[in-house]
């Protein structure tokens, strides 16, 4: 079994996202010694933004081609999502835009855009300042997540939330802690 564990969060040791996505990725280890894991932190080396494929040794293309190999080899993939004005970091939307690939991750077909990247399970940690789960409408970060996974066959999707983290102190532990019993119950379930 492998396992791609991506963080994006641009708050290195502040960021609550990198704290669950570990643990996320610890708590798999445990449950399935031996599973390989292969780590992306795409803040600490951002991808280039997606310009027109160039020449196959052009060193972006043979970037962006690792990219999509080791989201195409994971079984399993953790992504740390913390929310930036209401959606996604800019380096995780780079990283996307390298695993939707026509004739890779999707296909058009006469009855419409066909998945070609299913059975794979994806977990993401969402980290958000405040509370939009009672607002979707102002939540264009996990929408937009199931979306493109969704697209390109991934359906296997479950998301761990932190919300709140900048209301209050208190608001941020109890954000955090249950945060925390959601990874423990999502991995029991998934073993």
């Amino acid at each position: 079994m492998k396992l791609l564990h991506i963080d994006s969060s641009a708050l290195g040791t502040h960021s609550v996202s990198r704290g669950l996505t570990a643990a996320i990725v610890a708590r798999w280890q445990r449950k399935h010694p031996g599973i390989e894991i292969a780590y992306r932190d795409l803040a600490a080396r951002p991808l280039p933004h997606w310009a027109p494929a160039g020449d196959a040794a052009d060193p972006a293309v043979r970037e962006g081609n690792a990219v999509l190999d080791e989201f195409l080899a994971a079984d399993v993939v953790v992504i740390g999502a913390p929310m930036y004005n209401f959606n996604i970091p800019s380096q995780l939307k780079a990283w996307i835009d390298r695993i939707l690939v026509a004739g890779k991750t999707f296909r058009y077909t006469a009855s419409g855009p066909e998945g070609l990247a299913g059975g794979k399970k994806v977990i993401v940690a969402s980290t958000r300042g405040g509370i939009y789960t009672a607002t979707p409408q102002a939540d264009f970060q996990e929408s937009y997540l199931r979306h493109v996974l969704g697209f390109i066959g991934v359906t296997d999707i479950e998301f761990v939330r932190a919300e709140g983290l900048n209301i209050s102190p208190e608001t941020k532990a109890e954000a955090i802690r249950s945060a925390y019993a959601g990874i423990d119950g999502m991995v029991r379930k998934a073993a």
